[in-house]
């Protein structure tokens, strides 16, 4: 069946190709069938390698950190339901003793589902590693993460954790800030507050601040911990003191946190398309 941007263009080329050159639409016809075979075959090939690429990440950040007798940060997003699954699978495999905290209500499940050991951190204050993926990295470690609304429990544990690592596939891995990822930096804030503190952010730092509205229900996203996200859309033609970015909008009454994670990432991995990985840190 023929799609509904094919079935406006071939009446138009069959009205021409009855001016005297009857094959004319046929074959602008198959052509345009095989356009969109080709893109839906080439995005389908980019998925592909960009799960790939996450799984390789996570896979090798799991082989190097992850040891017996130890307590682990689960992090949230696409790239750590690898890691998990490497994860389980070791534990299977080699009968590690692990204990696992989880960074959102996602990492939760995936912890249960894979049977693995489910902690906290009034038991466990303490982390040998945490590995979280991010929504993007630059040349000097700082990364910008929360695209999923977790930000606020995923810094948590990450600042409990000796070393943090970071997973992620080769669309993360910038030179500076915003070169790849155009969805802004979250922001979580007290619901109340949010109007002021868009304000006062906007004026200070310039860019714009947009509260992020929920897909599946009426109004904004709510956090796991009850608050709103602001994503802060920066001014990413300029060079900025991210540290000093970040303290500053932390002192702004009703911040809560942000997704600017500076100087906490240990380790990086990047996934490439071809399947080998990239690393950042030591």
């Amino acid at each position: 069946m023929l799609g509904r941007p094919l079935r406006r263009l071939l009446p138009a080329l069959f009205v021409h190709s009855n001016t005297g050159k009857p094959a004319l639409g046929l074959i602008v016809a198959k052509d345009y069938q095989r356009f969109l075979t080709t893109s839906v075959s080439s995005t389908n090939d980019k998925r592909m390698s960009l799960e790939a690429a996450k799984r390789s990440a996570a896979y090798k950040a799991v082989d190097e950190y992850v040891k017996d007798d130890t307590v682990v940060g689960i992090g949230s997003g696409s790239t750590v339901v690898y890691a998990v699954l490497r994860i389980a699978e070791r534990v299977k495999a080699e009968g590690l003793q692990l204990v696992c905290i989880p960074t959102s209500f996602q990492a939760r499940q995936l912890i249960i589902e894979n049977g693995l050991v489910l902690g906290d951190l009034e038991s466990n204050p303490q982390l040998d590693c945490a590995i979280d993926g991010a929504d993007e990295v630059d040349a000097q470690m700082v990364l910008i993460k929360g695209g999923g609304g977790c930000l606020l429990q995923e810094k948590i544990v990450a600042s409990c954790a000796d070393r943090f690592v970071v997973i992620a596939d080769y669309t993360k891995d910038s030179t500076r800030l915003g070169q790849q990822y155009d969805k802004g930096i979250p922001i979580e804030v007290v619901p109340m507050a949010y109007v002021p503190i868009r304000d006062r952010i906007g004026a200070s730092f310039g860019g714009s601040l947009k509260l992020r509205m929920a897909i599946a229900k009426a109004g904004p996203v709510v956090t796991d911990n009850g608050n709103f996200i602001l994503d802060w859309h920066f001014e990413d033609d300029k060079d900025h003191d991210w540290d000093a970015v970040n303290r500053e909008i932390m002192m702004i009454p009703g911040v809560v946190e942000t997704g600017l994670f500076v100087g906490m990432a240990n380790k990086a991995y990047f996934g490439q398309s071809d399947g080998s990985v990239t690393e950042r840190g030591s």
